[in-house]
């Protein structure tokens, strides 16, 4: 995806967990947040704790959703997705992409990655890894700061 694309459609889950939002929801009103991750791996399990407090710090101003990318056979045991979720604190509704639907229309490659689109829906960064939650931050901060001096 490049930035200031459109945030495609949440079509293809398998399964949601913790609740399905569409797209339609997630635009309008706040930012979004979408990270996917998978439960073989590691940096993604490391990542977790950050993203977590991400979305309590910014509960009511930003939108988290998590979508769940298997990168083996392994990573498509439902029990097994929800059970690491569990163990990570994931609250945010999952997007459980085992037939890689949204990943394609994200043209997303990486575990863990980060897409945070404005309130239009336009995306304005990404980034991939485990490192870097200081840049996410300060880009999270910079379209919530766009959001208040626009309302």
């Amino acid at each position: 995806m490049k930035l200031r694309e459109p945030m495609p459609e949440l079509s293809g889950a398998v399964e949601w967990l913790n609740g399905e939002v569409t797209r339609e929801e997630l635009i309008g009103e706040k930012p979004t947040l979408i990270h996917f991750w998978s439960i073989s791996c590691h940096l993604c399990k490391e990542a977790m704790p950050q993203v977590n407090e991400f979305r309590d710090r910014f509960q009511g101003k930003l939108n988290v959703v998590a979508v769940h990318m298997p990168r083996s056979e392994n990573d498509l045991d439902l029990e097994e997705i929800k059970k690491v979720a569990g163990e990570h604190g994931i609250e945010q509704p999952i997007f459980v992409d085992s037939e890689h639907k949204l990943t394609n229309a994200f043209e997303n490659q990486y575990v863990p990655a980060y897409y945070v689109f404005d309130r239009e829906g336009k995306l304005r960064h990404f980034q991939a890894g485990g490192s870097g939650m200081k840049m996410l931050e300060k880009r999270v901060n910079r379209v919530l700061d766009e959001t208040e001096k626009s309302e």
